[in-house]
């Protein structure tokens, strides 16, 4: 069976390995110039690599491990120590450490959360945990059901001090969709901690050794193509063309950079697009569907990545930080945590700068301003007195669209990967799945769409 799928991010590009397993002939079609989708990298004409974002794999992303074990990269993910770490800003050059010691779970997460006594107080700790207990008995269920309160909101709902939010939840909820605990779904971050506290290695945390178009992206499109599959970059879907009866009859595909414009036809069809982009193309026909009609619910949440190089070490530590910042959220000096972004000597921060929403629009000067204010506070060491390190560098990506926005509610909104249309289905990180906007997301919706058109078509 021939199958056309329009994206190649990690949603597009593992759907069409699964479909390969399953022995069908995927074609996947992608509107830029480089493999990725959020995922993306491009090299300066220094060489240096910057990034849509600063991608984390995490221990509970089972489906992604699952895939770099087929795809034989496995050595490619640079495990780190079982840590989570936070800049304590009243303390500014300090760190408070979640270490998860090595004993079963949940053991080892109630054991990382009460050795800490940095962040939260004890009374704040009970409090926390007591109201962890029903997602922990009742997993994914009783997840599920909270998404009609905020993180905020479920909270207040079981009597935990809102200082636990400001001192450890706001950092994650940015971390987790770019957006404040009084806006993202506690089923977002209640999935999350169900994760790190039944796995035993759930929270544990790995970096990609290179960036993720070559070190992930491509092995997969090599894999594809062995087994008589397509890759095609520079060709953006145009149009979805539609028979009498509402099936996809063919793909327009637009001509860019010296192609010709082209028809592709297949036994099935994917979207693998993020999903505003999706609902642009979407079928007048199709628009008042209530598969579709639902789509208007979920939108992109924006993004800013930072990549600042500068001319010496700001920090030895090898592991993603979480800044505890107003205007940034994690962020990690690439030149300790990544082989090929390795430098000894000097350092390369990767920052994500959330929320987003009041920035997007603000020059790239700007932006770098003001997260080297926020640095100063980080690492004042480095920023006083008469010998202060020095920007040698920066680049500014930003997505004013990237994953869906969590709101609570959105839960219901999201799609099977299936649609209505017999022979048109979607993979992307916002279809339905377990984990939620995130890598691990993309990877198991594809792997789902795969599964849904070997057993529709």
């Amino acid at each position: 069976m021939r199958v056309v799928i329009a994206g190649a991010g990690l949603a597009g590009l593992s759907c069409a390995k699964y479909l390969c397993d399953a022995g069908h002939t995927p074609v996947v079609v992608e509107a830029r110039d480089v493999l990725g989708g959020k995922v993306a990298a491009w090299q300066d004409e220094d060489g240096d690599w910057y990034e849509t974002g600063l991608h984390i794999f995490f221990g509970a992303y089972r489906n992604m491990r699952q895939l770099f074990k087929e795809l034989d990269i496995e050595d490619r993910l640079q495990w780190k120590s079982h840590s989570m770490i936070f800049n304590q800003m009243e303390t500014p050059g300090t760190y408070s450490r979640f270490d998860f010691p090595d004993i079963p779970a949940p053991f080892n997460g109630l054991a990382a959360i009460l050795s800490n006594n940095d962040l939260l107080t004890w009374p704040e700790k009970i409090a926390f945990g007591m109201g962890l207990v029903p997602a922990i008995l009742r997993g994914q269920q009783y997840v599920e059901e909270c998404d009609k309160y905020s993180w905020t909101e479920w909270l207040r709902l079981h009597n935990i001090p809102e200082r636990v939010n400001d001192e450890v939840f706001i950092a994650m909820a940015k971390a987790l969709n770019f957006i404040d605990p009084d806006e993202i779904s506690s089923t977002v971050v209640l999935t999350a901690l169900n994760r790190f506290l039944q796995e035993g290695d759930g929270s544990k945390m790995a970096f990609l050794d290179g960036n993720p178009p070559q070190r992930l992206c491509q092995p997969i499109v090599d894999y594809v193509e062995a087994r008589g599959g397509e890759v095609h970059l520079n060709s953006p879907l145009r149009q979805i063309e539609l028979n009498a009866d509402g099936t996809v009859k063919a793909f327009q595909i637009g001509g860019i950079k010296g192609q010709e414009p082209r028809t592709l036809t297949a036994d099935a069809y994917v979207s693998a697009m993020p999903v505003d982009p999706f609902k642009l193309l979407l079928p007048e026909a199709w628009k008042e569907i209530p598969y579709f009609k639902k789509l208007d619910g979920l939108n992109g949440v924006p993004v800013i990545n930072i990549h600042l190089w500068f001319d010496r070490k700001l920090t030895d530590i090898d592991h993603l930080l979480f800044s505890r910042s107003p205007l940034l959220s994690v962020y990690a000096d690439m030149s300790n945590t990544c082989k090929e972004y390795e430098d000894p000597e000097r350092s390369m921060l990767e920052l994500v700068f959330a929320p987003a929403k009041d920035w997007i629009g603000r020059s790239d000067e700007d932006i770098v301003a003001a997260t080297m204010e926020e640095l100063k506070r980080l690492f004042p060491m480095h920023f006083t007195g008469n010998d202060q390190a020095t920007l040698r560098k920066s680049i500014v990506v930003k997505t004013p669209l990237s994953v869906y926005k969590t709101v609570p509610g959105c839960q219901q909104l999201r799609p099977d990967q299936a649609s209505p249309i017999p022979n048109f289905f979607l993979a992307g990180c916002y279809t339905m799945q377990r984990y939620l906007a995130s890598m691990e997301g993309a990877v198991l919706s594809g792997k789902q769409c795969a599964q849904a058109i070997g057993t529709a078509v």
